[in-house]
């Protein structure tokens, strides 16, 4: 019964309009009152416990660091290397803007953060040389969300609170399918480029190769710094997310200067209002879970799936048709937190690792982020291209079948995602 009014109180809730995370606290917390054992003093301590987790608080860190990359000119420096780089192949200029996502995604952890940063720069740029703008808005939109796959990833962090997976596993798991995807996008970039004949760059000269190369480095280093650290075992991912935020302040205030101590005050507020955003969905989103645990729900559909007898091919498939309909209705985080606990015991059970799951649902994730009607990445690229949301969605969706491609690869692929964290021992 309890089960039932949960899910008939989320979806009343968010057919009525109510914020995600309001729903999902609601419908929590109405369960719990009318249905559960569990008192009103039981459930605000359970708030607490749920926000009071130690790698949870990787979140405001990786937030700040990402504020104030973003804010200053570090895409711009990473844009004029990958340009130099790249930019003499066929379509190098939109090759070069793929290079440029995958750096930025490294050292932002947003897709709406690095299709602001690296879009608003390239696909004006990429008009006047001469690319149709449909085809520079499509690239962007969907090379954007790496943010949320390569590290460090703000929802692979989530995703370790919530399953007590390793965040540095996870954080290694994200590397090469996140560096796969972008060559995926670069050679069909150069072949279709190379059918349509669209323009070149001028080859530069290794002089101009160094120096992009020398004003990207301070940026490109904090890659160095979180990966480094944490498969060095120096510090612990939350203690990496702590060093990020204190080293892209210094570079961005005392090295590149893009920012002044005057503007420090507004990028704290800036992380501090998405930070507040993020834990407020998570804490509602452990809410939920908590009922669903208490529930038995993940436990019961585990079991009734194992006595289904069902392979593992088959349960994948399933995976990702469910959270690729989620995924077009809510946001990334919250379908981790409600997913990831009905899922991960199913999946144990089946043999499937943890991480590899992970890997699975934020790949999932990022065809959401492109996928109408709540796709986040297709209204940031509507915003600072000009185009109407059904332009934005036909100039991505060529692109987003090549995302689905890779996402069925990564999935029953399992070396694509675990190749590297178990040659790193975890």
């Amino acid at each position: 019964m309890t089960t039932a009014i949960l899910f008939i109180a989320l979806f009343v809730f968010l057919f009525m309009g109510v914020p995600v995370a309001v729903a999902l606290g609601l419908a929590a917390i109405l369960s719990i009152l009318f249905f559960g054992d569990d008192s009103l003093a039981s459930l605000a301590l359970k708030m607490y416990e749920t926000s009071d987790h130690y790698t949870l608080m990787a979140i405001p860190y990786f937030v700040l660091a990402g504020a104030f990359m973003t804010t200053g000119g570090v895409a711009q420096r990473m844009i004029r290397f990958a340009v130099a780089a790249v930019g003499h192949f066929h379509g190098g200029l939109a090759i070069a803007s793929v290079m440029a996502c995958v750096m930025f995604a490294a050292v932002s952890g947003s897709s709406p953060a690095t299709v602001v940063a690296v879009g608003s720069i390239v696909i004006a740029g990429m008009v006047r040389s001469g690319y149709p703008q449909p085809f520079a808005a499509g690239i962007i939109c969907n090379a954007g969300t790496l943010g949320i796959l390569i590290p460090p990833s703000i929802v692979l962090v989530v995703y370790g609170a919530v399953t007590d997976t390793s965040v540095g596993a996870l954080f290694m798991a994200g590397v090469v399918p996140g560096v796969l995807f972008g060559l995926l996008l670069s050679v069909a970039i150069y072949i279709l480029a190379r059918v349509r004949n669209y323009p070149r760059q001028p080859r530069a000269s290794f002089g101009e190769l160094f120096t992009a190369s020398r004003k990207s480095f301070w940026g490109l280093m904090l890659i160095v710094i979180i990966l480094g650290g944490i498969y060095g075992g120096i510090f612990t991912p939350t203690e990496a997310a702590a060093v990020s935020a204190v080293y892209a302040f210094l570079i961005a205030v005392f090295v590149y200067r893009d920012i002044g101590m005057r503007q420090v005050p507004g990028v704290l507020m800036d992380a501090a209002k998405v930070t507040v955003m993020l834990m407020f969905i998570i804490v509602n989103a452990l809410l939920f879970a908590h009922v669903l645990t208490t529930e038995r729900i993940p436990q019961q559909i585990a079991e009734l799936i194992v006595s289904m007898d069902m392979s593992t091919w088959q349960f994948l498939i399933i995976v990702n048709i469910v959270l690729l309909v989620a995924g077009m209705f809510m946001e990334p985080t919250g379908i981790i937190m409600i997913m990831a606990p009905i899922l991960l015991p199913i999946a144990t059970e089946l043999g499937i690792d943890p991480v590899h799951l992970g890997i699975i649902m934020v790949i999932n994730l990022e065809v959401g982020m492109v996928t109408p009607p709540i796709g986040l990445n297709l209204f940031v690229t509507s915003g600072i291209t000009g185009m109407g949301i059904e332009q934005v969605v036909r100039a991505a969706l060529p692109w987003l079948m090549l995302l689905v491609i890779f996402l069925l690869l990564a999935t029953y692929i399992p070396a694509i995602p675990m190749t590297l964290p178990r040659l790193l021992g975890y």
